[in-house]
């Protein structure tokens, strides 16, 4: 699944529904926010996003709690939450979505290199994280569950399996 044709899919859903998006990443720096900005007519959909690539910037920038950064650290899915939570309201959007995650080369905190979590946080204000990431992104991995290759690519699997978690959770297969 190509991450345009999925980028053009989200945001052609959330302009037919008069809804908006804004992205909190980041292991990807804000190449989720790009995808969907290179869509043609994402302006109508896109309100923007902030790149939280610094752990303080997390909480200062996408409001997540101080307790839940101590708590759980930067990557976890109480923190992918939050940032989708956060920088839904921050940017007045519909919807919110996060990345956070390890592409490498190094472990971070004991987390492994390519473990990714995505967060949603829709209109009712429900957070929703998928952590089948790697099925999303068409890594096939046997029994883990992480995405796999250098930097580059486990960013491109994020983005690709943020906007496919964000495809499915619209369509309520996922929430």
């Amino acid at each position: 699944m190509s991450s345009t044709v999925t980028a053009r899919e989200v945001i052609t859903s959330l302009i037919d529904a008069g809804q908006t998006v804004a992205t909190c990443e980041s292991l990807t720096a804000g190449l989720l926010a790009a995808t969907l900005a290179d869509v043609p007519g994402a302006s109508a959909a896109l309100r923007g996003g902030l790149v939280t690539y610094a752990t303080d910037l997390k909480h200062t920038l996408a409001r997540v709690p101080q307790e839940v950064l101590v708590a759980h650290g930067p990557v976890a899915r109480e923190t992918a939450i939050a940032m989708a939570r956060g920088v839904r309201d921050v940017c007045g959007a519909d919807w919110g979505v996060s990345l956070t995650g390890v592409a490498g080369p190094d472990p971070q905190d004991g987390h492994p290199v390519g473990e990714v979590w995505v967060g949603v946080a829709g209109p009712e204000g429900t957070g929703v994280v998928h952590t089948g990431v790697a099925e999303l992104a068409g890594t096939v991995l046997g029994s883990t569950d992480l995405l796999v290759g250098d930097r580059a690519a486990i960013r491109r699997q994020a983005v690709t399996a943020a906007l496919a978690v964000m495809v499915r959770v619209r369509a309520g297969h996922i929430g």
